[in-house]
């Protein structure tokens, strides 16, 4: 009888697993949502700016319907695209990107780059990810430069350690921002500075949530700052959240819209549309972009 019971108990157990990661693989990685926020950031009596939020695609050639999901984003007409990196996972993903940007280039927009936009995904242990101090490791080269000059072409801001003011909904935008910290490419000194006085907005971007630049940015006065990198932890539990960001970003703010601590600052960190190669999945964090409703305080 006992062994009856452990042998049913196991074959449950394995058949939950198997359903689960059925489910995270195929399903809930493939479900693109739209995610809403209000940002109070604006000077009192403005009119709301909308900007559309996106990170972490991962883009692989075939990924047709990605693709196509991200296109379709064009449709809700924002006034500022703001793309937070990792965007390839391929040396041949640049058209898959394009194909899926190409309708929100019209628009104005600032990019910064991840690490998986210089170097390749490589095979690695998940549970790698509970160590803060692992050893980084490179993949092949991305045409990150070809990138670069899809996005530039377009008119928009290549914010990489770069600083630069853009007009946007009628609005004069003070931007900053930093090329991935996650693998010490961040110089935000060399662009530090207080929020210019005749900006209506400013925002600061970087792809890793870093909060050694983020306290720097928010001490510099930017109202809005946006990062992707957590994939919103990729694998939560649900009633707990994220078990890991990846980063030194409390698990607590690995997605969505939160105050920075000791500053007027908001902080959105997008949970982003992909997935690592090497671990197509996900659980109770479905992949997201975001449309940021600026609104005044």
């Amino acid at each position: 009888m006992r062994k009856r019971t452990l042998f049913r108990l196991a074959a449950g157990t394995a058949t939950i697993g198997a359903a689960t990661l059925a489910y995270a693989s195929l399903i809930e990685r493939n479900m693109f949502t739209l995610r809403r926020y209000d940002v109070p950031v604006l000077p009192t009596d403005a009119e709301p700016l909308r900007v559309l939020h996106l990170s972490d695609l991962h883009m692989m050639p075939d990924q047709a319907r990605k693709q196509r999901w991200v296109a379709s984003l064009a449709a809700l007409d924002p006034d500022l695209v703001v793309v937070t990196g990792d965007n390839m996972a391929h040396p041949g993903a640049v058209p898959g990107v394009l194909r899926a940007l190409q309708p929100l280039l019209d628009y104005p927009g600032a990019f910064v780059f991840g690490s998986n936009d210089y170097t390749g995904p490589v095979l690695k242990n998940p549970f790698s990810y509970f160590l803060p101090d692992r050893e980084y490791t490179e993949g092949v080269e991305l045409p990150y430069e070809e990138l670069r000059q899809v996005f530039t072409g377009a008119g928009w801001a290549d914010l990489n350690n770069a600083r630069t003011s853009l007009k946007a909904g009628g609005r004069e935008l003070d931007l900053v921002g930093v090329d991935d910290p996650h693998i010490d490419r961040d110089d935000y000194p060399s662009v530090s500075g207080r929020v210019a006085s005749s900006a209506d907005l400013s925002i600061a971007v970087t792809h890793s949530p870093e909060p050694r630049v983020l306290d720097q940015m928010a001490a510099d006065g930017f109202g809005l700052l946006l990062a992707g990198h957590t994939h919103g932890g990729q694998v939560c539990v649900p009633g707990f959240g994220a078990l890991v960001t990846n980063c030194g970003l409390p698990r607590s703010m690995a997605q969505g819209l939160h105050r920075w601590p000791g500053s007027d600052s908001w902080l959105h960190v997008s949970a982003g549309l992909g997935t690592h190669p090497t671990a197509p999945v996900r659980f109770a964090c479905p992949p997201e972009a975001s449309i940021l409703t600026l609104i005044p305080r």
